[in-house]
Order: C-alpha cells, then structure tokens, then sequence
C-alpha cells in the first residue's frame, strides 16, 4: 500500500468513525455458514457429500437463566449457503449454530436427522459491525449411501461362538451305500450372449483439470451444473467477496478479468470452483475453494496473488493430468 492509499484509507477510517458517532448506528452482527449432506453418516464433510439447500439454521444463545433461546433462523439458498444477521454486537462466545428442520422436497431425503451444532467464530470486527463464520454443518439420511467405504457403516456385533459339543463316545452306525446316480443326457449348449454396450464415461470420478479459456468456450457450457455463468459472484464466494467486486459482477463477467492480482484471483478461484465440482481428484474441494479465496481478500496484495498462482497452478493439472471436458451434445 503506497502512501496516497495510506491516505485515503486514514481518511475513510476517520469518516466512518465520525459518522458512527453522529447517526448512532446500532450496528449489526453477520453470521454465515454452509450445510452439507454427510451420505455416509461419518459424522464429517468428505468427497461424498454435496451442499444442501432448503435447510433451516438455528442460532441459540443464553439467556439470563442459562437457557438456550432462539435468536435468529435462516434457510440455506441452493449452494448449501446461509447468511445470518443479528441486530446490535451481541456476545456470541456462547452460542451454537444447529440444523433445526428441512423441507423433504428440497434435500431428497437427506433432512432426516442434523449433525452437532457448531460455535461460531469471530472473523473480524469494525466499528459496529461484526463477521462471523461457522464451521460447515451436517445433515443426514435415514441410511447410508450404497457408494459409501464400509468402514462408514456400523460394524454389527459378530455372533457369540457357541461351546463345541464333546464327541459322543457312543460308536457311529455304518451307513448304506448311496446307489449311483443315473446317466443324465448332456445339457445343449447356451448361445452366445448379445456384446454389452460400453459403459458411458464417468468425469466426475476422473482426474480432471482445465484452464479458465476451456470453461468460456461454447462447447462446454453445459458442464456449468453446480453454479452456472449468471450468478453472482457475492452469493458464490460469500460477503467478503461481494465488498470488493461488488454486488451485480457474474462468475462470467468475473471470468474475463486480467492485469490486476483481484481481477486475475476471481478469474482463477471461479475456474478452480468449476473444476472441484467437476472432478472429484482435483486438488480442491468447493468448501476449500471458497475459504481460500475469502482468506486471500482478507489479506494483501501479496497474499492475494500467491493464491491466484496456486489456483492457477491447480487448474493447469501441475503437469499430472489434463482437461477431460467432452464438447456438449
């Protein structure tokens, strides 16, 4: 930061400080989070699991008496997303955020039962305004997912051995000899079976990486599943992202951005979202995608670019695997 920005910051610190104090702003509390469905009921967010939407999110405090009240209730959007505001500071050291219901449309039969609720955390505080995060909740089905490893299913207890019974000592009888069996006419030969089709393609579970220039081409507009070319870029990547690009950009619009360490940061973390989403051996998960890039906004310009290398560096495979897109139908 040169000095003319050292100046325009000292000088917005100061505004915003002067009119806090004039208009007695009340200030606000901002608490967000995702929830995930834990298919394999491990208790953890791994691979399997997807974001849900249609979740509703509790945040319960103490009260005076030490019981836990209802502060405020949000619903997760179809990113798995939730964005909680709380009117004044309040003190949150003691709250939890839990999964309270879902509509059973929404989540396909992944509402059935919520994981532990999860403390937020304080990510940082101005003036009268305060960020805070939560680590990511669970939702669970009934039953766990055929797919899932077998060490996620509960080991049933083995059956208890029961004592070997003694040899009688009395003597065994001889028995008879079984007569032959008779001669059977040979069985007539099956014809042969009818070749299996191949078996069609599975991307998902392939190492896949692609450049940024591969997801805006025609062609492959239709692997745009998860988040698609028109959303914002606040609602994908959060509050933090949505101060510094601004509330209208699209992931499209973002995807153009070049010459400038923010603009060449969106450009790689949206192309590094695409590829976590379309390729389960990618080197990021989507949660991990969106958290390095908030981190990377939170900090300097230096940490900023170092992230939009690493992004970059994973989008180009590092040298191990390549783009496995198929031009769309």
């Amino acid at each position: 930061m040169n000095w003319s920005q050292k100046l325009y910051f000292t000088a917005f610190v100061i505004v915003a400080a002067a009119a806090s104090s004039i208009r007695g702003i009340h200030g606000y509390a901002m608490v967000s989070g995702t929830v995930f469905c834990d298919q394999c009921k491990d208790g953890q967010v791994s691979l399997f699991d997807y974001p849900l939407n249609g979740i509703k999110v509790a945040m319960a405090c103490p009260d005076n008496n030490g019981e836990m009240t209802i502060w405020g209730e949000e619903t997760t959007n179809w990113l798995g997303s939730y964005a909680m505001r709380l009117d004044g500071t309040p003190d949150l050291s003691g709250c939890v955020a839990q999964v309270t219901s879902s509509s059973e449309e929404e989540t396909r039969g992944c509402g059935t039962g919520g994981g532990p609720g999860r403390s937020p955390r304080l990510m940082f505080r101005m003036f009268d305004m305060e960020m805070y995060t939560v680590d990511p909740l669970i939702s669970q089905p009934e039953d766990p997912m055929s797919f899932c490893p077998k060490s996620s299913y509960p080991q049933p207890h083995p059956n208890p051995v029961t004592p070997t019974t003694p040899p009688s000592t009395l003597p065994v009888p001889t028995l008879p000899p079984t007569p032959p069996l008779p001669h059977l006419p040979p069985l007539s030969t099956l014809p042969p079976l009818p070749p299996l089709p191949p078996m069609p393609p599975f991307p998902y579970l392939e190492a896949s990486a692609c450049p940024h220039q591969s997801w805006m081409m025609p062609e492959y507009r239709c692997y745009w599943k998860v988040i698609n070319p028109d959303s914002k870029v606040g609602v994908v990547f959060g509050l933090i992202a949505a101060r510094k690009y601004g509330t209208d950009i699209t992931l499209w619009e973002g995807m153009k951005g070049r010459g400038e360490p923010y603009k060449t940061l969106l450009r790689e973390g949206t192309t590094a979202l695409l590829n976590s989403y379309n390729s389960v051996q990618f080197p990021y998960h989507p949660l991990g995608v969106i958290q390095h890039m908030n981190w990377a906004l939170m900090g300097n310009t230096q940490q900023v670019m170092h992230t939009a290398l690493r992004f970059l560096r994973a989008n180009s495979g590092n040298g191990r695997f390549t783009c496995k897109l198929n031009p769309c139908k």
